[in-house]
């Protein structure tokens, strides 16, 4: 079963849920296969987030990401990313993990590659 078909709506329409541990920190899932990380979100910091007790993240699935406004800062590379870029992680990337002073919104789409399910 794939994602559900969806026309353009607003995206508060969607339930923001808390992504424990990490105060916060909150998605808005906009769809998901069920079952899996397979998923398209946004991705909220509320200012003051830092996912450090998530550590540094590597996972097995594609992530694409667009931030919409705001900034994090990478603690490992010790960089900010701001409003209008982009990256992309294929499986295995270690990303994370972030603070975010003032906050930040970002649209993610996570995926599987064919063969790799």
């Amino acid at each position: 079963m794939g994602k559900p078909e969806l026309e353009f709506q607003d995206y508060k329409n969607f339930e923001a849920t808390p992504i424990p541990p990490v105060e916060g920190l909150s998605q808005r899932i906009i769809a998901q296969i069920p079952g899996t990380d397979v998923a398209t979100r946004i991705l909220q910091f509320e200012p003051g987030t830092d996912t450090s007790p998530n550590g540094i993240q590597v996972h097995d699935f594609w992530e694409e990401l667009y931030i919409i406004e705001g900034s994090i800062i990478d603690l490992e590379l010790n960089e900010e990313f701001t409003s209008g870029m982009v990256a992309v992680r294929p499986p295995g990337m270690k990303h994370g993990p972030w603070k975010s002073p003032n906050g930040c919104k970002i649209f993610e789409v996570r995926y599987y590659a064919k063969g790799q399910e």
